[in-house]
């Protein structure tokens, strides 16, 4: 055989390789990663479900069936076919799964405080969250497995970076919530109760105080600490908007910052700032047909950062936001009446301006915590095995 017959049978056997060979190749490849990240995925789901179990205090068997049977909880929203009334309808769906949590906390917790059945609950909902995308993502490997979908396994393998991130944020919530600690979304309502001196309930697992800045009468809200909590922000304006006449509405939230913005950025802008999709529509139904004018304080954080403990970045936006909000308040008229919103999270929040620097002590031991804990990571360490003792020295802080 010749020289061009040689390169002829080589050109069809490469060819060969190309057409038949390598996209199976890079098949098996792509899903023996796959099964790597879905297999992390379902341990971060397990250490979720082991750090609700072990802030409970109960090693039972009983204990741990019911937290893995919790993880499978779903909501179904309404039907928005006739979207007339969606709003109250979605609302009445909510305080159904809020008391299907509480329920849930209470068979777990018992007759133990209040603090640490709040601190589950939230601790379940965001282990829910990791378990859930754990199932998500082991649903799609086992669909590229069963039907050797190479196109499917490329466009898990390019997502997986942004979900093994949200992933590792839910875990690290949880950890946040069962121990109370703040995070990134705190910072609306420890911004609220750096204005307040005392504080006292005004709606559901909302505090109030009616405090004086520049000159005007401001009733300052937040949702109760330090124990997560949302709280109903619409029944509290509700109940003052009937009492007072209200010159102007402050919200004040963590907003999600955009690549290459800095955390703990503040912005001010107009609009109720609030997340969530039943909330703000029932307060904008209150407000807005008094057109009452809505001024609203962002401190950035990132989609991940909200959920995470809270950077002493975000923390120290804190006298900037503070700042804002009272030249702000400065526009209306002396001895108007003004409502101030600390929207977010109240996990870790004190309900008075008393408790600030104890905050500021915290997140500063627990960021140190979790810088500890990426160390032992490139020896093979899972993070959750690291740093126990300084863990349980910042609980007895935390208590």
């Amino acid at each position: 055989m010749d020289g061009s017959g040689t390169s002829m049978l080589t050109w069809f056997v490469v060819m060969f390789f190309f057409i038949f060979l390598y996209p199976r190749l890079m098949l098996a490849q792509l899903i023996y990663k796959l099964e790597q990240s879905a297999a992390k995925m379902e341990s971060m789901s397990r250490a979720a479900q082991r750090l609700i179990r072990k802030r409970i205090g109960k090693k039972d068997k009983k204990i741990s069936e019911k937290i893995r049977n919790y993880m499978e909880f779903f909501v179904v929203s309404p039907s928005d076919l006739d979207p007339y009334g969606i709003v109250k309808r979605i609302d009445t769906v909510v305080r159904q799964m809020e008391d299907k949590f509480k329920f849930f906390t209470n068979e777990l917790v018992g007759n133990k405080s209040q603090k640490l059945k709040q601190q589950i609950n939230y601790g379940l909902r965001a282990g829910m969250s990791v378990h859930q995308i754990a199932k998500i993502v082991r649903h799609n490997v086992e669909m590229i497995k069963k039907f050797k979908n190479l196109q499917l396994a490329i466009i898990l393998q390019m997502q997986l970076p942004l979900i093994e991130k949200i992933a590792k944020s839910e875990l690290l919530g949880t950890e946040s919530f069962v121990n109370a600690w703040p995070v990134g979304d705190s910072i609306g309502p420890l911004v609220a109760s750096s204005f307040m001196n005392k504080s006292k309930d005004i709606a559901e697992d909302i505090v109030m105080d009616e405090v004086v800045i520049e000159g005007r009468t401001c009733f300052v809200l937040k949702a109760k600490g330090p124990g997560p909590r949302l709280g109903r922000i619409d029944e509290a304006i509700k109940k003052i908007i009937k009492k007072h006449k209200i010159s102007r509405i402050i919200t004040i939230d963590a907003a999600s910052k955009l690549e290459g913005e800095k955390s703990g950025t503040v912005a001010e802008g107009v609009g109720f700032a609030m997340g969530g999709f039943h909330q703000r529509e029932l307060i904008e139904n209150i407000v807005l047909p008094r057109k009452i004018p809505l001024d609203s304080v962002a401190i950035k954080v990132g989609s991940e950062e909200a959920i995470e403990p809270m950077k002493l970045t975000i923390f120290k936006a804190l006298p900037k936001a503070q700042k804002l909000v009272k030249e702000i308040v400065k526009r209306s008229v002396k001895g108007s009446k003004i409502i101030i919103v600390g929207v977010g999270n109240s996990s870790g929040t004190p309900n008075t301006k008393r408790g600030i620097k104890d905050v500021e002590k915290l997140v500063k031991r627990v960021r140190q915590i979790v810088k500890k804990r990426e160390k032992p990571k490139k020896q093979g360490i899972l993070p959750l095995q690291a740093s126990n003792k300084a863990l349980k020295s910042l609980l007895c802080l935390n208590n």
